[in-house]
């Protein structure tokens, strides 16, 4: 394995040694552009000419807001090589968001790439130079391909020191203002060789990127990684393409979310019933070619490492996909430690848990269970925020995650909830609702699902509904859910049980503030929201409400 240090100089290597080999994939309008090492680094260090030409202060702030793509990723090299940090932001934020990012983060310039909507985003940005990429539809008065054009590329580009920051990321955070996580380059680099040591792949692999850049576990799994192993980038052009795309990359890993898999389960099971596909899978040789076609189907032929994180993900789905020959591989991790937590391999994969601490990490619990992590990849603080900061760390300078878990005999670690997220019922009794959610996830008519209680003797469900789930009738849905509810609340304690469901009349969205960039539910807001219906609700004689 070789050893760089820092990710610039990583790309650096490729850069001269495989100048000509394919780095970054870009999808438009269906036509794919492939940018070389060589190209790549041309590009990013003509934009790094432009950026010192602004003269900026050494080491300024300058922000990021795009969706995954190519010049996402030459972008954040231009910076690195100008000397700077990177302030990614998540693409889909609203303008007070975006502006209280920048003006937190000081951001002195920023570069704008792909986006659906820049319009509406565009009134946050103060008082400072925009970058604008033509290719994806917005042209600002400096453009990209401008600047390309005229701007000679940077030959000596800029050191940061390993203690120097590389990026402040942004929490999307399920709760309260966004806060700027510090990393530096050694933290960074530390993290790179931390996840390949437990992640070895064939040389120069294949990554695919649409999980947002601008959360930790893209940028480390992805994007440093792709600088660190010589590996490619292929970035999905759309939702609508995301599937076509993904199958054509056939990438050597796979990241993703619950809600992917989720979604992965119903359009197979839209084009092949289960009854029928636990017919076919029954027969030997007929069996292994529809595992072959489905695991081609999802991109996943050549996958090594399939991941899933960001939260729990059921049971029930990772041994449905099992049966098709797909093993899901569940980690976890977060912004604060750069994911460098825990997680399950190939060869020590226990379904259920999150695994066993990762390579370069040590972990231990709190007396309340609490988990806390130690490597040498932690995050520097908060970005002028010191007392959240302290509050973060302990006296052994381990970072209180804030989840709550529990490690079986053989030291595999189940997350059973995250302090914040569990609230009191009137009757004065608390409950995690993660690992009852989780239960209840099983069911294909649901989609997104919350667990609420403040205020009323017994917790009620939230509901949104699947695909599946919406060709329902009333009726049927009502049987469905009750049955869901019955089923459960056995194995719950008699404050756990569940009083009723209430089926939602709209999807909970990144867009309406409802969901995280990382596709996790924001319980806040979707509690703030519905808070005022919980007792209404609850005293109705329905045990199944129609929003």
């Amino acid at each position: 394995m070789q050893k760089f240090n820092s990710p610039l100089s990583a790309f650096e290597h490729w850069e001269t040694t495989t100048p000509n080999k394919e780095y970054l994939r870009q999808y438009v309008n269906g036509e794919l552009i492939i940018y070389t090492f060589k190209e790549s680094g041309n590009q990013a260090r003509r934009i790094a000419t432009a950026i010192i030409g602004f003269n900026l202060p050494p080491k300024s702030k300058i922000a990021l807001l795009s969706s995954n793509c190519a010049h996402w990723v030459m972008a954040d090299l231009a910076i690195m090589m100008s000397g700077h940090t990177s302030v990614p932001i998540y693409p889909t934020l609203q303008a007070e968001t975006i502006e209280f990012v920048l003006d937190h983060s000081e951001a002195k310039a920023i570069i704008v790439g792909k986006l659906l909507d820049f319009e509406s985003q565009k009134s946050a940005i103060k008082n400072m130079p925009i970058i604008s990429v033509e290719l994806y539809g917005i042209k600002e008065e400096i453009t990209w391909e401008n600047l390309i054009a005229k701007e000679e590329p940077l030959q000596n580009t800029i050191k940061l020191d390993a203690e120097d920051l590389i990026t402040i990321i942004y929490t999307s955070g399920t709760t309260g203002s966004p806060k700027g996580v510090m990393h530096t380059v050694a933290g960074f680099t530390n993290g790179a060789y931390n996840l390949m040591q437990v992640t070895p792949l064939k040389e120069n692999p294949k990554f695919f990127s649409y999980l947002p850049l601008s959360h930790i576990a893209e940028r480390a799994v992805v994007e440093i990684g792709s600088m660190f192993r010589g590996a490619s980038m292929t970035f999905a052009e759309s939702l609508e393409s995301f599937a076509s795309n993904l199958e054509a990359t056939q990438p050597d890993v796979f990241f993703a979310v619950p809600r992917i898999w989720a979604k992965f389960q119903e359009k197979i099971l839209l084009g092949m019933p289960q009854k029928k596909l636990d017919t076919m899978l029954k027969i030997p040789i007929l069996g292994n070619l529809i595992k072959k076609k489905i695991k081609k189907k999802l991109g996943l032929t050549n996958a090594t490492y399939i991941i899933s994180g960001a939260a729990p993900l059921a049971v029930s789905i990772m041994d449905w996909f099992e049966k098709l020959g797909i093993t899901i591989l569940q980690g976890y991790g977060m912004t604060e430690d750069c994911i460098v937590s825990h997680g399950n391999l190939p060869d020590a994969n226990k379904v259920g848990t999150v695994g066993k601490p990762t390579y370069g990490a040590k972990s231990k619990l709190t007396a309340e269970g609490e988990i806390c992590i130690l490597n040498d990849c932690l995050m520097k603080g908060y970005y002028k925020n010191p007392e959240a900061t302290a509050e973060m760390f302990d006296d052994e300078g381990y970072l209180k995650t804030g989840d709550i878990g529990e490690y079986d005999h053989d030291g595999y670690l189940t997350i059973t909830g995250r302090a914040k997220d569990q609230f009191k019922t009137d009757k004065g009794k608390y409950i995690f609702p993660a690992p009852i959610e989780l239960e209840l996830s099983k069911n294909p008519n649901i989609e997104q699902i919350c667990i609420v209680g403040m205020g009323i003797p017994q917790p009620i469900l939230l509901v949104v509904l699947s695909e599946e789930g919406n060709k329902k009738n009333k009726e049927e849905l009502c049987k469905n859910m009750m049955n869901t509810i019955n089923e459960i609340n056995p194995s719950l304690e008699k404050h756990e049980k569940i009083e009723k469901a209430i089926i939602m009349s709209e999807e909970w969205t990144v867009e309406n503030g409802l969901m995280t960039p990382t596709l996790k539910i924001k319980r806040s807001q979707v509690e703030k929201i519905h808070m005022p219906m919980y007792k209404s609700w609850f005293d109705a004689n329905e045990r199944v409400i129609f929003e």
